[in-house]
């Protein structure tokens, strides 16, 4: 049993339903003819290893390293930042409470609140982890097809039931998304107005609820027809890898670059 590419035109869901961007996919560039292999585990070793990053050098280095695979993927800056500005709203509601979190040296006072130094440079660290893993995994997403990373993610041994759940969280969550669109268009009909009140915060309840009830019998009814077609519980794929020359450099490059991010975190080199 295969999976069909869902043809697609923005990274997240757009008003159409549709979700990933196939023009990028297509494109021609050193990110692009990569073994999709080498992708996920460069992506996933270098996202590990910023995450657990406190020093700024470290950091530094990241995101150098980040910035080089988006030159080496040849992705339109609009989109860079169109994707920096989805995940960077909610980094910015963080930076409303943890600058003042934390007791230290205080830099600026907002009425009762206080912000210090220490709250500062931690909501700064954070701020940039999550953009050093933002722009890695959007090369990643944006010159590999959903299908090629799954198909890549079952030669590397990873359990077949999550290769499985990516794929469809993947082919089902534009379907759930326009089942959204048609339970709010529904209440707009009917005239409701979101407001500060109970009965506001009892129809958006009712709509999550209603919500996870039809994607609950959707997918009894997706499973039913997947079992009338003989679905086993594997998804076979014809799609077969090779590494090439290109392959081993990108990855000897990137684990000589974690080491020294790795060296420069856990060592006292620069400070």
């Amino acid at each position: 049993m295969f999976f069909q590419e869902i043809p697609s035109r923005g990274f997240f869901i757009d008003r159409n339903g549709k979700m990933f961007d196939s023009n990028l996919i297509t494109r021609n560039s050193v990110m692009h003819s990569l073994d999709p292999r080498v992708k996920i585990v460069v992506v996933v070793a270098f996202s590990i290893v910023i995450a657990v990053c406190s020093k700024w050098s470290a950091l530094i280095l990241g995101l150098s390293i980040s910035l080089l695979l988006v030159l080496l993927s040849w992705l339109p800056l609009k989109t860079i930042l169109i994707r920096l500005m989805v995940v960077n709203g909610l980094v910015l509601f963080l930076w409303m409470f943890l600058p003042f979190s934390f007791d230290g040296e205080p830099i600026f006072t907002i009425g009762p609140l206080t912000a210090t130094k220490v709250g500062v440079s931690y909501a700064a660290l954070l701020t940039l982890r999550s953009n050093i893993i933002l722009l890695a995994c959007v090369c990643l997403a944006s010159t590999t097809s959903i299908l090629t990373i799954g198909s890549a993610m079952r030669q590397l041994r990873i359990p077949g039931k999550a290769v499985q759940l990516f794929f469809f969280t993947y082919r089902y969550l534009h379907v759930i998304y326009l089942e959204y669109q048609r339970l709010t268009n529904a209440l707009k009909i009917r005239g409701f107005q979101p407001r500060t009140s109970m009965h506001t915060y009892r129809t958006y309840a009712y709509l999550i609820g209603m919500l996870l009830v039809r994607s609950y019998e959707r997918s009894e009814r997706i499973r039913n027809a997947m079992l009338c077609r003989g679905f086993s519980g594997r998804f076979y794929n014809l799609t077969e890898f090779s590494l090439k020359p290109t392959d081993f450099i990108m990855l000897f490059i990137m684990l000589l670059a974690l080491a020294s991010i790795a060296l420069l975190q856990w060592t006292q080199i620069i400070y």
